[in-house]
């Protein structure tokens, strides 16, 4: 049976995920069909032992408009999914949860059945595209939210991504492939270093974290970035959104903060992470999610 933690929407009294249709909070009892004035925690995290991931409001921004995705299944691959909601856009969370819960289904039947991994990506992505745009018509505040997606086997890990939510490969080993960013960002600076300014210019620059695609109704193009990384030394695969990497943006810095930890407590180190962003400045929703390469022997 493939074990599962996303979230299609947050319990009003605790904070818990849960899904379409649910009438009552399988944590607190709370029902789901009523309205509960009660102020919705500032953190949630989903736990599965080999993978976890974390989500924090920020320090500036009245509702958190990430969404985040975890999955084991039998043959232990490992889905992780993070998308962060357009803050321009009308209903920027739905479209992100949408987008996650979607995604992660998608991937989990195809990889499960047997498809090959990027294959499974592309459809992956395509079906939270079709997902999102089903949310509203195109339109200045359309809603629409970015994603990324890494599947790790036992060799390997691939990556797929719309906007610029990130993947990264970390470790701390001396020898083989150094830590790196996986994912490629779709987004004004991007695309400026594409055209040789250098990193550090394009990000000062004034629009630099301006997409240049996403998901949603008013979208251009569904062209998924799909990457695949052999890694040949034990590390951790990252997925998060820029209120992470806003504040570190380098993969051996990333590298720094999370491991040894992240190898052997994955969730531990997605709070850890959080909360050294939120140290940073919190300027933004924060949304980090976990796996080690290959799973640690330690029984979680």
């Amino acid at each position: 049976m493939t074990i599962t933690a996303e979230e299609t929407g947050v319990c009003p009294v605790c904070g818990a995920g849960f899904t379409a249709g649910d009438r009552f909070c399988e944590d607190c009892g709370a029902n789901l069909t009523g309205e509960v004035a009660v102020t919705v925690p500032d953190r949630r995290e989903l736990d599965l032992g080999v993978a976890a991931a974390v989500t924090d409001r920020g320090k500036r921004h009245a509702h958190n408009e990430d969404a985040m995705a975890v999955r084991v299944l039998d043959s232990g691959v490992r889905i992780l999914v993070v998308c962060d909601g357009v803050s321009s856009s009308d209903h920027a969370d739905d479209a992100s949860a949408r987008a996650a819960a979607t995604a992660a289904d998608r991937l989990s039947v195809e990889v499960g059945g047997g498809l090959g991994v990027e294959a499974a990506t592309v459809l992956a992505v395509g079906a939270a595209a079709d997902a999102v745009a089903a949310l509203g018509a195109n339109g200045d505040r359309t809603p629409s939210c970015t994603i990324v997606c890494a599947v790790v086997t036992d060799r390997a890990v691939t990556v797929g991504s719309i906007g610029d939510s990130r993947a990264y490969w970390l470790t701390a080993e001396p020898s083989g492939s150094p830590a790196r960013k996986l994912s490629t960002d779709d987004s004004v600076a991007a695309g400026l270093v594409e055209l040789g300014v250098d990193e550090a210019t394009a990000m000062s620059m004034p629009d630099a974290h301006t997409l240049t695609a996403w998901l949603g109704a008013d979208a251009e193009r569904i062209d998924p970035h799909v990457r695949t990384f052999v890694p040949d030394t034990p590390g951790a695969v990252l997925v998060c959104s820029d209120g992470l990497w806003n504040y570190f943006p380098a993969a051996d810095t990333l590298s720094e903060l999370a491991l040894p930890q992240a190898r052997t407590a994955p969730l531990a180190t997605a709070h850890r992470l959080a909360d050294l962003a939120l140290a940073a400045g919190g300027g933004d929703n924060i949304t980090v999610a976990l796996t080690p390469f290959p799973v640690s022997t330690r029984s979680y």
